[in-house]
C-alpha cells in the first residue's frame, strides 16, 4: 500500500454540508418568520449564500474569526431587507438578532444526518483495507462532533483533527503539519482527501502531502497552480484508486 493514513475533510465530501444547510436555512426562516421581511424567500437564500462563501474563503485565510463569520453571514442577507433595516433600531439589536438566527441555524444543521452518494459504502471499504483515517475540519467544534454522530461516521476516524485546536486553518501547512503529528503519520505515505481545490488540496499539495480531488463542484483542474495527485468526479470511484 503507498498510503497508510488518509486525511479526509468532512464537510461537502462526506456530509452533505450544502444540502444539509439548503434544509436548515428554510427551517431558520419559517422559524423566525422571515416573510415580514422578505416576499420572497429566495431572496434571503441567495444573499445568504453570497455571504456564506465570501466569508468562509477569507476564514480559511484566517482573516476574520470564527465569531464575526456566524453573525456576518446573517447580518448581511437581513441588511437586504428595507423592512428589517427600517425596523431595527441599533447595530446591538441586528448584531444579537444575526446571533439568534446563527445558533437556530447551526442547531437544525447539526442534526442533520445526510451524507454525499456513496460515503458510507467509501468508508467501508476504506476501513475494511486497513487505513488508518483522520477527519480534517476547518468546522466549528461543537457542530463537527454533532454532525459525526447524527450521520453515523464518528467511528471510522482515528482521529478528529479540527482547525480550532490546531489554531490555523486550512490551507496553512501549520495545519498539516499539526494534523501529522496528531495522527502519528508520515507525510509521504498519507494522502488528503476533500473537495476543496484551496483549502484541502493545494493546501496539501503545499505542505509535502499527496491530494486527492473529489471534484464534485467541477471546477477546473487544469487552470489550478498545481495539479492534484488524483481527481475523482464520484466518491465511489476512489476505491479504484486505493
Amino acid at each position: 500500500m503507498r498510503y497508510k493514513d488518509l486525511f479526509v475533510d468532512f464537510d461537502d465530501t462526506l456530509y452533505d454540508t450544502h444540502g444539509n444547510a439548503v434544509v436548515a436555512l428554510q427551517e431558520t426562516f419559517e422559524a423566525f418568520h422571515l416573510e415580514r421581511y422578505f416576499s420572497d424567500p429566495q431572496v434571503f437564500y441567495d444573499a445568504y449564500w453570497m455571504a456564506n462563501i465570501d466569508l468562509w474563503s477569507h476564514y480559511s485565510k484566517g482573516d476574520i474569526t470564527r465569531d464575526y463569520l456566524i453573525v456576518e453571514r446573517f447580518r448581511r442577507p437581513l441588511m437586504a431587507s428595507e423592512i428589517f433595516r427600517a425596523e431595527a433600531n441599533s447595530s446591538l439589536f441586528i448584531l444579537n438578532y444575526s446571533l439568534k438566527l446563527s445558533d437556530v441555524f447551526l442547531d437544525f444543521c447539526s442534526n442533520k444526518p445526510g451524507v454525499v452518494e456513496g460515503a458510507h459504502e467509501l468508508m467501508d471499504y476504506l476501513k475494511g483495507r486497513g487505513y488508518r483515517m483522520h477527519m480534517t475540519s476547518n468546522g466549528f467544534h461543537e457542530v463537527q462532533y454533532k454532525k459525526l454522530a447524527a450521520c453515523g461516521l464518528r467511528d471510522y476516524f482515528d482521529t478528529i483533527i479540527l482547525s480550532e485546536d490546531a489554531g490555523v486553518n486550512k490551507p496553512s501547512p501549520l495545519y498539516f503539519d499539526y494534523a501529522l503529528k496528531m495522527a502519528g503519520a508520515d507525510r509521504q505515505t498519507t494522502l488528503m482527501i476533500g473537495d476543496n481545490l484551496q483549502t484541502d488540496i493545494l493546501g496539501a499539495l503545499h505542505a509535502g502531502i499527496d491530494a486527492l480531488l473529489f471534484n464534485r463542484w467541477e471546477v477546473a483542474v487544469d487552470e489550478a497552480p498545481q495539479r492534484p495527485t488524483f481527481v475523482v468526479d464520484r466518491l465511489l470511484q476512489i476505491k479504484e484508486i486505493l
